[in-house]
């Protein structure tokens, strides 16, 4: 992906529309993380590692690309779900097809 179509991420409404979905409450996350920590990171002031998104997916009981997937396409501007998750998947098999 070039600089010039760089996106920004929005995990914080991401994880919040997952967990409400679900009709999870933040303290259903207290095996996972404390309410303060889940709070935190719905209010976008603070941001989780690889292993905490693994966790929170866990908790919520979908597939851990489903949180960062809809982290970048809430806010589509010109362009559909299905297009982005073509592309990534375009790119995932031209790097497996490099290595």
């Amino acid at each position: 992906m070039s600089r010039a179509n760089r996106h920004q991420n929005n995990f914080s409404a991401a994880l919040k529309s997952a967990r409400e979905a679900h009709g999870l409450t933040q303290e259903a996350f207290d095996l996972a993380s404390s309410r303060t920590y889940i709070s935190s990171l719905e209010r976008g002031l603070k941001s989780p590692t690889l292993k905490k998104v693994d966790e929170l997916a866990e908790v919520i009981g979908v597939h851990p690309l489903t949180l960062l997937t809809l982290s970048y396409v809430r806010d589509l501007k010109g362009g559909s779900r299905a297009s982005v998750l073509d592309a990534v998947a375009a790119e995932v098999d031209a790097i497996l097809n490099a290595s």
